[in-house]
Parts: structure tokens; C-alpha cells; sequence
């Protein structure tokens, strides 16, 4: 609904919203600290607004999102401790940049989920497309079913745990952090690597350039013990290692003619 002022240019709230109370409808149901919406009929940005309104507003810590209507670019951009469940599925950049939240979603998410997560939790029920956890640069990334292409590209720290398949081209640049894979994975997995390490329960298409089997040790078996327990993933299967060859580790031994080269 259009709102017009006559006195002036309107006043808007932290939800984007006209500072009157009869062109405010009421959407949140809060009590105390915790809050629950319905996003059936609203638009991305609307839901979004609702969000930062009762997180750093209202000072709710729990908001669950009702009918979220796998509508894109949902959750991102929060940068507080709190808790959000979101009742069904998300498209495409869900909770990107993040930095604190513990986030459910009951459901599937599209391209590009979790993009650059600082720190939180992401847990999806459901299966999850390319490139989920792109530069990742801390907290945990939980995926109950499969993952597409790219998973964890460009990963700089972290944890992305997948208990299905992963897709092509898995980690792909990946310079720090974990990716557990409880599935098969396609081909290239690890390619151009720089660190970090692989753990994948079932078999792998190809190993990408510079991906090679590493040694099991102690600290290996801790780590898978205690996300599954933390995350009540039952008991881990029986996984290979895989880390950085470090083969084309070679640029700080070029000559500043060929460096300039590269460059």
C-alpha cells in the first residue's frame, strides 16, 4: 500500500516502514525474547526488515520464519548472536554474510547458500545447489542431504559438513578449514588447493590438480567424533584423508621477472 505524507517526507522505521501506527501492520508475534512470523505474503526485502527489526530492535534472540516460500537472498547479513528457523525452503543466496546466527532451515536452499559465513551454525535439512559455503571463513555448515557443484569453493576456514553427495569440483581453491563428505564426491575433487583438509566417506570421481591422500592421525578422529556428536549425526563412517600436495607451492621461488609475469 502507497502512503503519502502531506507534511513532508515520510519517517521510516528499522523495518523500512512509515513511522505511523496505522500503516505499520502488525506481522510478528513476540514473546519475550523469542518471535514468530509469517512470510507468506511478503516480499524478500520486507522479510529480511522484519529480521533486523526484532533482532536489533526488540532485542528478540529466537525468531522463526513461518512459510518462507523458497523466495532468494533470505537470512543474509545478520551480524548478532541468535537464533532463526525457517519453516520451510530458501532459493538462491541464502544467509550469506553472516556472523554469529544459529540458523535451521527446514527445507532445501538453492545457489550459493552461506556465502562468506563468519562465524554461526547453518543447518539444512533438506539438499542444498552449487556452490554452497563459497569463502567460508568460519562456523560450522551442516547439509542433511546432497550438495551440487563447487561445494566450499575458495573456503577459508570453517566446517561444511554434507551427509549425501557433493558435485563436481568440490573445494575447489580451497585455502583453509574442513569439509566433511559422507558421500560420493565427482570429479576434481580438491583441485588447486592450498590447505585445508578433505575427508570424504564414500568414493571419489577424480582427485583436481594438487589433491592427494593425506595420514590419518589422532586429531582426525576427534574432529569427525565430536561434529557428529555435537550435531546428532549418528555414528561417522569410515573415511579417507585427502590434503595438499603443496606441489605448486613455487611462487615465492620466482625470480621478480617471472613473478611479474604471473602478476
Amino acid at each position: 500500500m502507497d502512503t503519502v505524507i502531506a507534511d513532508g517526507e515520510p519517517r521510516y522505521d528499522a523495518r523500512g516502514l512509515v513511522e505511523l501506527d496505522e500503516v505499520i501492520p502488525k506481522i510478528s508475534e513476540i514473546d519475550g525474547d523469542r518471535a514468530t512470523f509469517d512470510a507468506r505474503a511478503l516480499t524478500t526485502r520486507r522479510i529480511n526488515l522484519e529480521l533486523r527489526w526484532l533482532l536489533y530492535e526488540m532485542g528478540v534472540k529466537d525468531v522463526t520464519v513461518l512459510n518462507p516460500g523458497a523466495k532468494h537472498s533470505l537470512g543474509t547479513g545478520i551480524l548478532t548472536r541468535c537464533r532463526i528457523t525457517f519453516e520451510g525452503s530458501l532459493g538462491y543466496f541464502a544467509c550469506g554474510i553472516i556472523d554469529g546466527p544459529e540458523v535451521h532451515i527446514k527445507g532445501r536452499v538453492g545457489w550459493s547458500a552461506c556465502e562468506n559465513l563468519m562465524s554461526g551454525v547453518v543447518v539444512i535439512d533438506g539438499n542444498a545447489g552449487s556452490l554452497l559455503g563459497a569463502a567460508v571463513r568460519g562456523g560450522d555448515v551442516v547439509v542433511k542431504g546432497q550438495t551440487g557443484a563447487r561445494t566450499g569453493i575458495d573456503q577459508k576456514g570453517g566446517t561444511i559438513i554434507v551427509l549425501g553427495d557433493a558435485g563436481s569440483m568440490t573445494s575447489f581453491m580451497m585455502q583453509r578449514g574442513r569439509q566433511i563428505i559422507c558421500g560420493d564426491v565427482g570429479p576434481g575433487l580438491g583441485d588447486s588447493m592450498y590447505d585445508g583438509v578433505l575427508y570424504v566417506g564414500g568414493t571419489v570421481k577424480s582427485l583436481g590438480i594438487d589433491c592427494v591422500e593425506g595420514e590419518w592421525n589422532d586429531a582426525d578422529t576427534e574432529l569427525i567424533e565430536r561434529k557428529f556428536r555435537i550435531y546428532g549425526l549418528g555414528q561417522p563412517p569410515k573415511f579417507q584423508k585427502f590434503v595438499c600436495g603443496k606441489k605448486l607451492y613455487n611462487y615465492d621461488s620466482l625470480e621478480p621477472s617471472e613473478r611479474k609475469l604471473v602478476l
